[in-house]
């Protein structure tokens, strides 16, 4: 007669055989994935890198891009690393302050820019700036002010000015920028304002520069002789030894308002947003306003910024501030409050547009071409590398130097893995579990057996 001990190593590992076999098949093929973007490369790699537009961004369904893969024309899934250029989140910059010297000109000078000598020390730190047209005393106007950044050795993306609190209203001023204070090139116009509601004051103190390196600023106010005197200077600089990725920006997004001065926008996905811009349609509109963030309608709502949205003729020329600055949280809900004491924006909700940091993906071309970009699934886990394992000695130069891929512009559709996955059935997990089940079922049959088994006589 057989003994059933002599069985249950070999069902063990049958068992194991078979829970091996379903995570092999649990492993992500492209079918798992609700979109497939075709790619064309350029180079002979073997590293090729991608940028990913904001659509993957709205396509995945993990907010870390976790669901995103490269299959080869097998349906093999290639090694690959995320971009290491995401934006440092604002709340951890700090400003840094820098240097201003007053820049004058004559009374009848006009809209001409100053002309200065400079002095500067052995370390070509400005230190004295004087006119180099000659003023006769009492005659000079202060015209702008000269910032001298030649400490900074990162890209700046933010000034932050204060000026003499009897200034009120708004200011408005040309940026431009220097390495040899002889040429001189536009960064665009610069505005910032400050307003008494009340006992309350107001102001918008930040302007957001390019994100170029620069030795120094030349700040010029449009209307001659109105420059405010300045009481504080300050920039905030990316680290120089983190790739900067540009801002991309999304579509319109239609609002909902649910009282007088509140409106709120549901995003297509929880996005690390840095900055929106609010549609202002009606002219000579001004709105105190303060911005709020929550990943989802069951969190609380976060403080993100306030600040003042305008839109306002003076002197003929329209001044528009409709962008707010961010942290970069990951949110997929914002909310607008309204000090309606400046007028509102209007019963209907405006338009909000938003910009978040464009990615790129670095892959290792191991299999057979085409390759293709998959994106969009619950279920999958991550699997990038960091950059530095994908290319062993990696180097700035090694990354500047790398092959591109393009994706091709229309995207290609899985047949409704999402709807698979909306209907919550996962086939793949469900055989698994059963296969375990069966298999405890089964051994605590066969201990069940030899319990009752009577003792063998000897």
């Amino acid at each position: 007669m057989s003994h059933p001990s002599r069985y249950t190593p070999t069902l063990f590992i049958a068992l194991i055989a078979l829970v091996a076999a379903s995570s092999a098949n649990a492993q992500d093929k492209p079918g798992d994935f609700a979109t497939h973007l075709p790619m064309t490369l350029s180079g002979e790699g073997p590293w090729y890198r991608v940028d990913l537009p904001l659509a993957i961004q709205l396509g995945a369904q993990q907010a870390n891009l976790g669901d995103v893969r490269v299959f080869d024309a097998n349906g093999q899934a290639q090694a690959y690393a995320l971009s290491q250029g995401q934006a440092q989140s604002r709340e951890s910059q700090t400003p840094m302050p820098v240097k201003w010297f007053a820049l004058y000109t004559a009374a009848d000078a006009g809209d001409k820019a100053p002309t200065v000598r400079v002095l500067r020390n052995a370390s070509g730190t400005v230190v004295e700036v004087r006119p180099g047209d000659q003023i006769e005393a009492g005659e000079e106007v202060l015209r702008g002010w000269l910032l001298d950044t030649s400490t900074i050795k990162g890209p700046l993306e933010q000034l932050t000015l204060d000026w003499d609190i009897e200034r009120q209203g708004f200011q408005r001023f040309s940026i431009e920028a220097s390495d040899d204070l002889q040429h001189w090139q536009s960064w665009g116009e610069g505005q910032m304002a400050r307003l008494s509601f009340s006992d309350e004051v107001v102001e918008q103190r930040d302007i957001t520069l390019p994100g170029k390196s620069t030795h120094y600023l030349r700040l010029l106010w449009i209307s001659p002789h109105t420059a405010p005197t300045l009481t504080a200077a300050q920039v905030v600089s990316a680290n120089p030894e983190r790739s900067v990725l540009p801002l991309v920006w999304s579509q319109p997004l239609t609002g909902t308002t649910s009282k007088a001065g509140e409106y709120s926008w549901q995003l297509p996905n929880r996005l690390a947003v840095e900055r929106v811009k609010i549609n202002i349609s009606q002219a000579n509109s001004l709105a105190p306003v303060t911005l709020s963030g929550r990943s989802d309608a069951s969190k609380p709502w976060q403080g993100m910024g306030d600040g003042v949205l305008y839109r306002l003729t003076q002197n003929a020329q329209e001044m528009v501030q409709d962008e707010l600055p961010l942290p970069g949280r990951l949110v997929q809900q914002l909310k607008l409050d309204v000090d309606e004491r400046g007028g509102g924006l209007g019963s209907v909700a405006p338009t909000l547009r938003f910009a978040v940091r464009s990615q790129q993906l670095v892959f290792l071309a191991k299999g057979t071409g085409p390759f293709t970009l998959a994106v969009g699934s619950s279920n999958a886990k991550p699997a990038d590398l960091p950059l530095s394992t994908l290319i062993p000695n990696l180097t700035p130069q090694t990354l500047a130097s790398l092959d591109s891929a393009h994706l091709v512009s229309t995207p290609v559709v899985a047949e409704s893995p999402l709807a698979a996955q909306a209907a919550g059935t996962n086939w793949k997990r469900i055989g698994l579990w059963a296969v375990l089940l069966l298999g405890v079922a089964f051994l605590g049959w066969m201990a069940l057996s030899l319990l009752r088994r009577p003792p063998a006589k000897s």
